[in-house]
């Protein structure tokens, strides 16, 4: 009798001869390279592309001019040495921080590099706070004002710069881009579902900020000595913040008064702004940096007498004379708003060429660091004059005729 399961049980043995015969493949990580696909779809962007028109900023032609090139042409106060803000709109804690090291160095002689990014920290806090209590009616953004240093010190401390950099591992520069998109984000949501619990809210804004810019120390280290942030500020910074005025000059509210410098930036409506005229604003200033005082310094920067190229401010004459500049021309680009209060920077010298004052600039800003001297730049008392619109000084710098009349 045939066995019909011989040939099939043969075919089985084969195969599986043949299975254990083959080699054990391996796979390795290759580079992508670029194929036809890319072919295609470079081809259609380009298709669907606008032809690319080349955007230039009309500015002043400083060709053959005699302007200031170098620090060595001014006279200037200690300061710190020149840092980046980064991708950020924190100019004004930056430029104030930097503003009071310099205090610190003039009135007890002590060399101190203080954290911005910790005053910013604080600052989104009670941002924070204001908008859940405003219902949602009080800017939340990167910009503030000069004052509110002194604010969150006194309520929050400072902190050495080592203690609290905002930096992650690895980072080099600072860029708060995500974080203010998610912070935003958030209380647009709160806003939209009428969830004002302020506790939750300033939680989950730091928990964003915790994540983006690290957590704020409780306690820092100095020269072996354990202190708090209060403490520091309190025994090494030792401030007295009631030495220190904020001036200000426009025609829209009165002159020797208190006023409310109205920026969007003053988010909390500070009224803490003594209002003069334009002249004395500049004489003061003048007065109080050739005494060897620096001020911290706000305004306006986007100007065609501006350039980071050539490190100077300037006013054009096809913008305006010298010679008209006064507070008139002042306000009306105020309230035409092309005077803003867009920067803070760190006035720290000046110099005189040429018959006209220059002040020397220590500025955070990217584009001061283009060329040398990197971190400063060069302004004309007339760009002072018709674009700074305000500045944070030490009452001892005013002449007694104005200390008087502060109250």
């Amino acid at each position: 009798m045939r066995n019909s399961k011989l040939p099939i049980l043969l075919i089985l043995i084969f195969i599986s001869n043949l299975t254990f015969a083959q080699e054990k493949n391996k796979g390795i990580f290759i580079e992508t390279k670029p194929g036809f696909f890319n072919e295609i779809s470079k081809e259609a962007e380009r298709f669907a592309s606008k032809p690319k028109t080349e955007v230039k900023n009309f500015k002043v032609d400083f060709t053959g001019m005699d302007l200031p090139k170098n620090l060595s042409e001014f006279t200037y106060a200690w300061h710190n040495e020149t840092v980046s803000q980064g991708l950020t709109g924190t100019c004004w804690s930056f430029s104030t921080t930097s503003y009071f090291e310099s205090e610190v160095y003039r009135i007890h002689n002590r060399k101190v590099k203080i954290s911005p990014l910790y005053n910013v920290y604080w600052e989104y806090v009670e941002k924070a706070k204001r908008f859940v209590r405003e219902r949602g009616n009080s800017q939340f953004s990167e910009g503030s004002e000069a004052n509110a240093v002194l604010r969150i010190w006194q309520e929050y401390g400072a902190v050495p710069e080592k203690d609290y950099t905002g930096l992650m591992p690895g980072q080099v520069y600072h860029d708060h881009r995500k974080m203010i998109e998610e912070m935003t984000a958030y209380l647009e949501g709160i806003k939209k579902s009428y969830n004002w619990n302020e506790d939750e809210v300033v939680s989950t804004i730091k928990s964003i900020m915790n994540f983006y810019i690290g957590v704020p120390p409780s306690k820092v280290n100095v020269d072996g000595d354990e202190m708090t942030p209060k403490e520091y500020f309190k025994n090494v910074l030792a401030l007295n913040p009631d030495d220190y005025v904020e001036i200000l000059s426009y025609m829209q509210q009165p002159y020797y008064q208190y006023v409310e410098y109205e920026v969007s930036d003053n988010w909390w409506h500070s009224k803490e702004y003594y209002n003069i005229p334009l002249d004395e604003f500049m004489s003061v200033l003048k007065d109080a940096v050739k005494k060897g005082y620096t001020v911290s310094i706000g305004g306006d920067v986007s100007e065609p007498g501006m350039d980071s190229w050539n490190k100077v401010a300037m006013i054009p004459t096809f913008d305006i004379p010298s010679q008209y500049i006064d507070e008139n021309a002042r306000q009306f680009r105020f309230s035409n708003q092309t005077t803003t209060d867009d920067h803070g920077i760190h006035l720290v010298g000046m110099t005189s060429k040429n018959g006209k004052d220059w002040y020397l600039i220590k500025d955070s800003g990217a584009g001061s660091k283009n060329v040398e001297p990197k971190g400063y730049y060069f302004y004309n008392d007339d760009f002072v004059k018709l674009k700074m619109m305000n500045y944070t000084i030490h009452k001892d710098a005013l002449p007694q005729s104005l200390k008087s009349k502060l109250k």
